[in-house]
């Protein structure tokens, strides 16, 4: 029995779980030899494969190497399925069936009916497996024989064929004198074993002695050549080209004519066998060839594989440092736009200016109950119009970063206070009607404010006008201007002054969603590219156990 290499066991299992992350189709070759593979390492024992077109004489051969008539060879149509031919003390026969149901019998007259092609010269498809148990004193060894279907009939057998040569040690290649070799054993013979790292291979020349003298010679010669230009994995010293007369070989040996044996050129091509079986079995340089071989053409799926999900990945990077760059282009024109328009208004809301401006104006208004009239003959437009620009960038921004989540700046003017005729008179005390000032609606639990200088002072621009007081000579001024009675100019004094606190924190308020509308995000992304990375990792796990 030979050792089971632990490496290759390793390697095999890498293969087989490249088939699912490489997503090999499921008929290929490909994975059908990763399978084979598979197959091959569990099989502990050293094993000898004899393959050919139909009628070459396979098992012919390998009863004239049994010493009996262990395989059908008289039945027309022929072998049919794959024979396993292993070492028992008596001669028996196994069939195991598709549904596990095993069937034993001594002799192998039981493979005339499940080891031949039927009438439709097809494979039984019922069967599982078929094996052939005999004493050999190569089969005590450790060696099984393997007796394939016919290689020039159907696809299915061929396919057949071509998974078990993979499992195989040590392949005879049967060639018909008579037909030299066709273009199809050319074919066979270099993609079924030369390219997938079979070179464990003997070429045995059969029905040689069917032809003439100076018709061996050449036919002899041509084949030499072949074999010449094929280097196969041998012992140094041993031929792989052998030349043997199978039918006369086995009546021979049958016979127990050993000198008969001997010009049939069997017995020399046992010795050899013995002997390359056995430093084959210690070696086994042989088998890491056909998984080296297997494994290149993954690892190349792998890279190609990999590559591309590299290329991705610097795709979709480029795609968001790309992303990032408009955002933040976007992010910095919409805010310096949205920073002047702020400016301008909070320039207007300035309580100084503010009350320089509209105090007196005010203060007449509520004195002659014409309220309504001064709001509406510029404060209520100036407003407006302030609002509609700060809006006006957030819809943009809204827009370009695809969020309808801002509410709309909306200032509303409060209603004024009711004076009475008493107050007007001397009555000092203060009205509570800011209670009704009516602020903007903002959505609360989201973002950071915006950085930098800007931000900055916008952030400290509510509490520079919160804290900001008016001067004694600019208070002596105003009340000095004034010709109307110091409570009006008070009650227009404290509007005005809670009417700036309000929109004041509206606009920080509105400042800070806008931000968080704008944000660029660092992980843009990200989930994609996470696994996209964990792909690559995968592909580099299998590479590395390759």
């Amino acid at each position: 029995m030979k050792n089971i290499d632990e490496n290759l066991i390793n390697i095999s299992k890498t293969l087989n779980h490249a088939i699912e992350v490489l997503a090999i189709d499921e008929n290929s070759s490909l994975k059908r030899d990763i399978l084979s593979l598979g197959n091959y390492c569990e099989n502990k024992n050293f094993r000898l494969a004899v393959f050919a077109p139909f009628n070459y004489g396979k098992s012919t051969l390998l009863n004239a190497l049994l010493g009996e008539k262990t395989l059908p060879i008289d039945l027309i149509p022929t072998t049919g399925a794959a024979i396993y031919v292993k070492y028992g003390e008596k001669l028996k026969t196994k069939i195991i069936l598709n549904n596990n149901k095993i069937i034993e019998e001594e002799g192998t007259n039981i493979l005339k009916k499940y080891a031949t092609l039927n009438d439709n010269r097809c494979m039984n498809q019922d069967v599982k497996s078929v094996e052939v148990y005999c004493n050999h004193s190569l089969l005590k060894m450790g060696v099984e024989f393997l007796d394939l279907p016919g290689t020039n009939d159907r696809e299915e057998q061929n396919k057949l064929v071509k998974d078990q040569l993979l499992t195989s040690d040590l392949i005879i290649q049967v060639v018909d004198a008579r037909k030299l070799m066709t273009l199809e054993e050319r074919e066979n013979f270099r993609d079924w074993l030369l390219n997938r790292g079979i070179n464990s291979v003997i070429l045995v020349i059969n029905f040689l002695n069917l032809l003439d003298p100076q018709e061996q010679k050449d036919v002899y010669y041509r084949l030499r050549f072949v074999a010449e230009s094929f280097r196969s994995n041998l012992p140094s010293g041993f031929s792989n080209l052998y030349r043997v007369d199978a039918l006369p070989a086995l009546r021979a040996k049958l016979k127990g004519d050993n000198n008969e044996v001997h010009r049939s050129g069997l017995s020399m091509l046992e010795s050899a066998l013995q002997t390359i079986i056995i430093q084959q079995k210690q070696e086994q340089t042989f088998r890491r060839e056909r998984f080296e071989t297997i494994s290149v053409q993954v690892k190349e799926i792998a890279l190609n594989q990999r590559d591309n999900i590299v290329k991705q990945v610097e795709n979709i990077e480029q795609k968001i440092n790309k992303e990032k760059e408009i955002k933040q282009k976007a992010q910095q024109v919409i805010n310096q736009g949205f920073q002047r328009c702020l400016s301008d208004f909070y320039s207007w809301l300035y309580l100084p200016k503010l009350l320089n401006q509209y105090q007196n104006e005010l203060a007449i208004a509520l004195e002659q109950n014409t309220f309504q009239q001064w709001r509406e003959n510029g404060f209520q437009d100036k407003i407006i119009t302030y609002q509609n620009n700060i809006n006006e960038w957030g819809d943009k921004a809204c827009l370009f970063f695809d969020n309808n989540f801002l509410t709309p700046l909306n200032i509303s003017i409060p209603e004024p206070p009711e004076i009475s005729v008493s107050l007007l008179e001397g009555n000092k005390e203060k009205s509570n009607y800011f209670d009704d000032i009516t602020t903007v609606g903002i959505p609360t639990g989201i973002g950071l404010l915006v950085a930098g200088p800007i931000g900055a002072a916008v952030l400290g621009g509510a509490s520079y006008f919160l804290n900001k007081t008016t001067t004694q000579a600019e208070k002596e001024a105003m009340t000095q201007n004034s010709q109307t009675p110091s409570t009006s100019v008070e009650f227009a004094q404290n509007y005005l002054t809670h009417f700036s606190e309000q929109v004041l924190l509206s606009l920080r308020k509105y400042e800070q969603e806008l931000a968080k509308i704008m944000e660029v995000p660092h992980n843009l992304h990200s989930s994609e590219i996470a696994q996209l990375s964990y792909k690559i990792q995968i592909l580099n796990d299998i590479l590395t156990g390759l």
